[in-house]
């Protein structure tokens, strides 16, 4: 059996002056990957005895950025998809492993006016692109902060945020396309009916209180492992960023 935990800290300087050591410990997951990490080389120093340290910056000071921490030591890490303008935001980081590539990933929020909406369809393609090509080599999974909400059952007022960044129909359509080309959202797989059970509140509307809140946050699996899904979670009591962690176990 294999563990694995994925977490936007939103910050991960910010988060280890609260519970993240412990959280971490008391996990125990083979692979922890991270999101919104916000930190470049030098910047935190992690004493995380028994654990590799794959790291993929941000060029931008305090922005973006993934992590993997594994047990075991990756065969290769890979930090881009092939899209210049978003690998230098270090929003992936795969590695490779004996029997499976492990993928944290940091989608693209499309922002205010859609701004970015254009080069987030461009990520979109290219992520599944490359997703396909690691599963003809071998099991993948993938997980991480998707930034969107991929149907109605994904968000708390959907039809009041249809149209807004992370509920359009584009990125819906693009995350569609991704599970079409041979992934299996195993949350919802093991959970295809679950109300009200989100990965991210807003900090300005304090909608953790109410439970206003997104699912943007996803462990995906490629096909040939969707019967080794033993647990797909949500920690949703887990506090410390504006993103819950989630947690999956495979039979592998």
């Amino acid at each position: 059996m294999k563990k694995f935990i994925s977490w936007n800290v939103n910050g991960l300087r910010a988060i280890l002056d609260k519970d993240f050591l412990p959280f971490f410990k008391q996990q125990d997951a083979d692979c922890f990957g991270l999101q919104e990490i916000k930190c470049q080389a030098g910047q935190v120093e992690l004493e995380l005895p028994g654990y590799q340290q794959s790291w993929s910056y941000a060029e931008k000071k305090g922005y973006a950025g993934t992590a993997i921490f594994s047990k075991e030591e990756p065969l290769q890490v890979l930090r881009g998809v092939g899209l210049e303008e978003v690998d230098k935001e270090g929003r992936i980081c795969a590695a490779e492993f004996e029997k499976y590539w492990f993928v944290s990933i940091y989608s693209i929020n499309s922002q205010d006016g859609l701004a970015r909406l254009g080069l987030r369809e461009e990520w979109d393609e290219k992520l599944t692109e490359f997703l396909d090509k690691l599963a003809q080599d071998k099991p993948v999974v993938v997980c991480g902060d998707f930034n969107v909400a991929h149907e109605p059952i994904d968000l708390a007022n959907a039809e009041e945020n249809e149209g807004k960044p992370g509920f359009t129909d584009a990125e819906r359509n693009d995350f569609s396309k991704l599970l079409a080309s041979g992934f299996v959202d195993t949350f919802r797989y093991l959970h295809p009916d679950a109300t009200d059970i989100y990965t991210w509140w807003s900090y300005r509307e304090r909608a953790r209180l109410t439970n206003a809140g997104w699912r943007l946050d996803y462990f995906l699996v490629s096909d040939d492992l969707k019967e080794d899904i033993e647990s797909a979670k949500i920690l949703d009591s887990v506090e410390g960023s504006d993103h819950a962690p989630i947690s999956l176990e495979l039979k592998i």
